[in-house]
């Protein structure tokens, strides 16, 4: 394998980790079949199949699990390499890889944008994921950093808290609640509570909720995603406990409510975290201290509720 190239390991990860061409061309901005190209090589390279081809997907094989673990080291490795050569240089171009939960999506875009404005040669790229995927990507070092609303207790991590990320009650418009001076906890848990998966934050939110409350919940529905829960909540399925960051656009369309419920909001801090010992790139450090002292005073501009 002497002649594997970093270009032929970055298409292999992406592939994998995509199972789909489409995908991981799109993501390293590349053709299907040039990425296709680099993935025939590096297998002529290795002597064996890495990849099962499946209609429009792809699964590994046995020896492409086993290297796929490799490739994210030599990658992870690379990258904290040339973070090392900025550092060494004081530059604050080069690759900057932001991960954050599906909750932060409504916000951290638009900080990013403004640090963008200002560093104009660092190249950005987010990673969405639940908290459990987060983690997983900082313990494979494939995040510089990641914003969340709970820091991950199962790595070493350090975590700054940079705003605050209240965690409220959301309803469709004309759902009773609306109505109510306060809604109790109790009348909360006997609601279809609209939950996202294991491992997500605002669902261990809900469920520290109730249990402080000395409540179990009634009905419940599991769904994948922030956006689909505030279409469940539109369309009166249920109620949630979503993050008033993500509601921007849908409460100033007056599409769905936040009404006054007893114990919330349940105020939590938005963190930025990075693996313990990691040392920043110059970008990362910019995007740090950018963070650090500019979100919460931007964030308050941007919130639809004062």
């Amino acid at each position: 394998m002497k002649n594997v190239t970093l270009r032929q390991l970055r298409a292999f990860v992406a592939v994998a980790t995509h199972t789909n061409f489409s995908r991981a061309a799109a993501e390293l901005h590349l053709t299907p079949p040039a990425v296709s190209m680099q993935i025939k090589e590096l297998e002529t390279e290795v002597g064996l199949p890495l990849f099962d081809r499946e209609a429009r997907q792809v699964h590994l094989t046995l020896t492409g699990e086993y290297l796929l673990t490799y490739a994210r080291r030599v990658l992870a490795e690379m990258k904290n390499a040339q973070d090392m050569v900025a550092t060494l240089r004081k530059l604050e171009g080069g690759d900057l890889v932001i991960g954050m939960v599906s909750s932060a999506q409504q916000f951290v875009p638009a900080l990013m944008g403004e640090f963008r404005a200002e560093h104009r040669d660092v190249s950005l790229r987010l990673r969405v994921g639940n908290r459990e995927q987060l983690a997983a990507w900082m313990r494979a070092n494939e995040l510089d950093l990641a914003v969340m609303g709970r820091p991950p207790r199962e790595i070493a991590t350090r975590a700054e808290p940079f705003a605050t990320n209240p965690l409220v009650l959301v309803t469709a418009a004309d759902h009773p609640f609306v109505h109510m001076e306060q809604v109790s906890a109790l009348r909360v848990s006997m609601e279809t509570l609209l939950l996202r998966e294991p491992g997500s934050g605002t669902r261990a939110a809900m469920e520290d909720y109730l249990r402080e409350h000395h409540l179990h919940a009634g009905p419940t529905m599991e769904l994948p995603s922030n956006e689909t829960i505030k279409q469940a909540v539109m369309a009166g399925l249920g109620v949630s406990l979503m993050s008033l960051h993500s509601l921007g656009l849908e409460l100033r369309q007056r599409a769905i409510a936040v009404p006054e419920v007893e114990g919330l909001p349940i105020l939590r801090r938005w963190y930025l975290v990075k693996n313990h010992g990691k040392t920043l790139s110059p970008a990362a450090e910019a995007f740090r201290y950018f963070l650090l002292e500019q979100a919460q005073a931007r964030l308050q501009r941007l919130s639809p509720v004062q």
